[in-house]
């Protein structure tokens, strides 16, 4: 159906029954067929196979080596880019195996020892055992060309670095000042109470509608409906037709009956949160009398406030969850403890893969009593910091621990260990933060005042699972913003 040129004495063909490759006779050079074929390059090549994983083949057609990936680049010096079901990437060497170990958001071959990639903090440049040369990150950068390369910075400028990222040459001036973008940071808290203020004013819901059909139906003055309306364009929440507004697909989120609804989320942080942020500065002076909130207490003492509150939580739990059900070794009948389950979407999740699991959500009363009145999951009210009085095969703890300090989660933890028998599993799922990189670090200072907790990286974990009575097994990254981190109980 379809031919391609000849690489070191290999073509990629397309037949009616798949791809495959020919020798400069026409003959089928082995039996199999793919989904897709590259071309050889170093006696591999990369191929699709029919379950849409990639890999590479030798000019025999067989498995260069058993491991499958999301997608898989050429060789080049005996290295090659892989991605993994995470969607991070990393090098292999022509055996399959991995060369450092290192993986990044995206990466791209080596070019004259080193290779472009890109971590959290934007692009760079690594060396062959995976480590940036430089601590600057860059919106783009080029290849090393004679010990120097081509990069763009995140205000515009083009320039050009040598191999400590040190500047040499400006190509072009900043498109944007470090003034402007520091002061549109500053004034985030205005995109903060537009959206909050469109919730609670009942805007989102009374949409599509003209300005003055707005302005009538939420009690509003015609020219603060305009205004209002104008400002959620700029922020790509609503859109002008002619004389009507209507949502974006970004603004539906906002609406009360989405299933991913980011209403009460707005309300939250518009209000509770903004107040709590305002004693930051005191939440990190030395000597200073601020102590953290409560804040389950808190919440729990005013039943809008918790039901709200909780349907926040959903929300970001349906968005994050689905991916962590795949990095749960779960088996088909065990007996599962979701401890601070929440209204129980990641354990309904278990339950969709898992339909024999016994699954019980250990969550504060409040929270029981809002639980869906048909589950399929075992509902225990209880305290994380009591013991639990239960016994299971596998403990989650999801989106639990950083919402406590260090002191806070070891009890929890060593409650988890003790309902768990020996080499019992536990799941914890947390957005990890990085040694090298800042990412997060907002995040971060938002549990401290929200909560009191904060964001861990994988060693910080790994040191509080040992002291309360696990291995560290594993750490699976995930698509989506959490990880797995999987203890053994020891």
């Amino acid at each position: 159906m379809r031919t391609f040129g000849y690489y070191e004495g290999l073509a990629a063909v397309v037949a009616q029954d798949g791809w495959h490759h020919i020798t400069p006779d026409g003959s089928d050079v082995y039996a199999r067929r793919h989904a897709w074929c590259g071309n050889f390059q170093q006696r591999r090549c990369a191929v699709r196979g029919q379950d849409g994983k990639y890999f590479h083949i030798t000019p025999r057609g067989e498995d260069a080596y058993p491991a499958r990936w999301r997608y898989a680049g050429d060789y080049r010096d005996g290295i090659a880019v892989v991605q993994a079901d995470d969607g991070h990437s990393s090098h292999i060497r022509l055996d399959g195996s991995l060369m450092h170990g290192k993986w990044f958001v995206d990466l791209d071959v080596f070019h004259k020892g080193f290779a472009r990639a890109r971590d959290e903090g934007g692009w760079t440049h690594v060396d062959l055992q995976g480590q940036p040369a430089y601590t600057r990150r860059f919106h783009a950068v080029e290849p090393f060309y004679n010990g120097q390369a081509r990069v763009e910075r995140f205000d515009g400028a083009f320039e050009v670095i040598d191999e400590t990222g040190a500047g040499l040459v400006v190509l072009r001036p900043p498109r944007r000042s470090e003034f402007a973008s520091l002061s549109g940071d500053m004034v985030g808290f205005w995109r903060t109470q537009t959206i909050g203020a469109s919730v609670e004013l009942g805007v989102v819901e009374a949409l599509p509608a003209t300005e003055q059909e707005v302005a009538e139906r939420c009690g509003l003055l015609s020219d603060g409906s305009r205004r209002l309306l104008r400002a959620l364009g700029e922020l790509g929440i609503t859109a002008r037709r002619g004389e009507q507004w209507t949502l974006t697909a970004r603004g539906e989120l906002l609406k009360a009956d989405h299933p991913l609804t980011l209403s009460d989320a707005a309300v939250e942080y518009a209000g509770p949160f903004t107040t709590m942020w305002a004693r930051l500065s005191d939440a990190l002076r030395h000597g200073s009398t601020w102590t953290s909130p409560d804040v389950f207490s808190v919440v729990a003492g005013d039943d809008v406030r918790c039901l709200g509150h909780h349907r926040m939580l959903r929300s970001y739990a349906r968005h994050d969850y689905a991916e962590v059900c795949c990095a749960l070794d779960l088996r088909s009948n065990e007996r599962v403890i979701d401890a601070g389950g929440g209204l129980g979407v990641l354990a309904e999740l278990i339950l969709d893969a898992h339909p024999s699991a016994e699954v019980t959500v250990l969550e504060r009363p409040e929270v029981i009593a809002m639980a869906p009145p048909v589950s399929r999951v075992c509902w225990r009210s209880g305290s994380l910091f009591e013991p639990w009085e239960i016994e299971a095969d596998a403990v989650v703890l999801s989106r639990v621990l950083h919402d406590w300090d260090d002191d806070d989660a070891l009890q929890i933890l060593r409650n988890a260990r003790t309902a768990l028998p020996r080499h019992g599993r536990l799941y914890v799922v947390e957005m990890l933060v990085s040694e090298e990189s800042a990412a997060g670090a907002l995040c971060d200072l938002h549990l401290l005042m929200a909560t009191g907790g904060r964001e861990r990286s994988a060693g910080h974990f790994e040191r509080l699972l040992s002291i309360a009575g696990f291995e560290l097994a594993a750490i699976r990254r995930l698509p989506a913003l959490p990880s797995v981190i999987v203890g053994v109980a020891s």
